[in-house]
């Protein structure tokens, strides 16, 4: 007895001293947005960035924040993006315990006589969850796969992500564009208006003209205050897309242009978009996850079998080894509600990831369709530029030489100014579109991900109602945490 204490006393001071220990974590007391002398001092290393294309791109805040630039710096402050990054933490801790083997089970017990002459009774016993161990493979697989689920699903988040913040660089662009383009309308429209009420103060025009003229500045003066509004909404999202304060105004340079892609790029990535696009290959892996959940419940079915071995002392000093068996007899539960309920799982993810490829296909193919008519908008509106444009240095000058009334020269000036403003709008619209474009198409999935698209190829059949494709998977690794999680910004 003093040597089983001993061992006993010995045991639990190994089993505490593996324990976990609780640390207190306090909330944080202020935000923490980057600052206007923060975005100056920004450190961002490119290789761990989730797209080729900025992983290539060097990142230098000191000339201005080019496009490339506003992508790496969503990636790596982006809010959003950080709690999906402690969501893939999560499940990688569910991955972890899901591989635990379940702990033995010891039992105590200790009877004292209550007549002279007898010694005290003890019994010792140890046992184990038999059925923990069968399903342990499948949990883990399960666990797996919603690792590489949740993984590939940050990576198409941040895919999202680079081309919000493309998006949202394009349209300040052109808005830091048009806006001097409208406030020169404003000011034409202002200065025929103010001669126009002088003249009809006089009686030289009639009321109707000035009050014509009245209306032409009230329209620009509006167009121009509401290209102002929507300014300060593109850099409010900007700023809230990048984890910046609201005051911070982000300097933005370099051109604001986005190359089309030829048809037979945009083909060869339609024919392989099941491969490319994380968020298919992230449903890919959650059927995989289901597959081994009903895999489990099926294994579940049979009888729960817990074995123990027993050593006991009675009263008279009778020692006894023996073992002992737990088993729960499958008459009325069969676990078979839990199977019907994953298999019916299985089959909504696999209708899920079906109506998701059924709706990039459709996507792709509006969006293609759409930029080649925004396309040619575009031509016909500079082509005809260079016309206006003349028109309005012949009637500049005409003007100068008092050959043609105010009227025509502000009107001549204002169709020129115009049609600058829809060339501005078209190319915005147009570069959103291919941008756009681009993320529906997907890029080449960086190499943490291999064994992900690995997995996705196993689950291919999914999309033709395959039901049984990973019966026989083997246990794999945990799929690495994204890249871009290590991707630190530093003041």
């Amino acid at each position: 007895m003093p040597r089983a204490a001993l061992c006993s006393a010995v045991a639990a001071v190994f089993l505490l001293s593996a324990c976990a220990v609780y640390h207190a974590q306090p909330l944080p007391s202020g935000d923490t947005l980057l600052t206007q002398d923060d975005v100056s001092r920004v450190q961002i290393d490119p290789a761990k960035m989730p797209l080729p294309e900025l992983a290539a791109h060097r990142f230098d805040p000191s000339a201005g924040f080019d496009m490339e630039d506003v992508a790496l710096l969503a990636v790596a402050n982006n809010p959003d993006l950080k709690l999906a990054r402690d969501d893939l933490g999560i499940a990688q801790a569910q991955a972890f315990s899901a591989g635990l083997l379940p702990d033995p089970q010891v039992s105590i017990s200790s009877d004292y006589p209550g007549a002279a002459g007898f010694s005290r009774a003890f019994s010792y016993g140890l046992s184990m969850d038999v059925m923990a161990i069968i399903t342990r493979s499948a949990n883990k697989q399960s666990a797996d796969a919603t690792v590489r689920k949740t993984d590939l699903g940050l990576l198409w988040q941040e895919w999202q992500v680079v081309a919000q913040a493309r998006q949202l660089y394009v349209k300040a662009r052109f808005q830091d564009e048009t806006l001097p383009l409208l406030a020169q309308q404003a000011e034409l429209a202002h200065t025929r208006y103010a001669r126009t009420a002088h003249a009809a103060s006089e009686h030289n025009v009639s009321a109707d003209t000035a009050t014509a003229a009245l209306t032409s500045w009230e329209d620009a003066r509006k167009q121009y205050a509401d290209m102002q509004h929507a300014r300060e909404q593109t850099r409010h999202d900007l700023n809230a897309l990048l984890g910046l304060a609201p005051d911070v105004d982000l300097p933005l340079s370099g051109a604001a242009m986005v190359e089309p892609p030829d048809a037979s790029t945009l083909d060869a990535a339609v024919a392989a978009l099941p491969k490319r696009r994380p968020d298919l290959i992230a449903l890919q892996a959650g059927y995989e996850a289901q597959e081994q959940k009903y895999r489990a419940a099926i294994l579940n079915q049979f009888p729960s079998l817990s074995v123990g071995f027993t050593r006991q002392r009675d009263t008279s000093e009778i020692y006894t080894s023996g073992f002992a068996i737990n088993l729960t007899l499958p008459v009325f539960n069969r676990n078979r509600g839990n199977i019907a309920i994953e298999q019916a799982t299985r089959q909504h993810l696999a209708d899920e990831y079906q109506n998701r490829l059924n709706a990039a296909y459709a996507d792709i193919a509006h969006l293609r369709a759409d930029s080649a008519i925004a396309a040619q908008q575009l031509a016909q509106d500079e082509a005809a530029l260079p016309e206006l444009d003349r028109a309005a240095a012949h009637a500049h000058d005409a003007y100068a030489t008092h050959d043609i009334t105010l009227g025509q020269y502000v009107d001549a000036q204002s169709a020129a100014l115009a049609r600058r403003v829809d060339a501005a709008t078209g190319r915005e619209a147009l570069a959103e579109q291919r941008i756009a474009l681009q993320a529906l198409l997907g890029s080449a999935i960086p190499d943490p991900y291999g064994d992900a698209r690995a997995a996705a190829s196993t689950a291919a059949p999914v999309a033709s109602g395959a039901s049984t494709a990973f019966d026989n998977a083997q246990d794999t690794a945990l799929a690495p945490a994204n890249a871009a999680t290590n991707a630190t910004v530093t003041r």
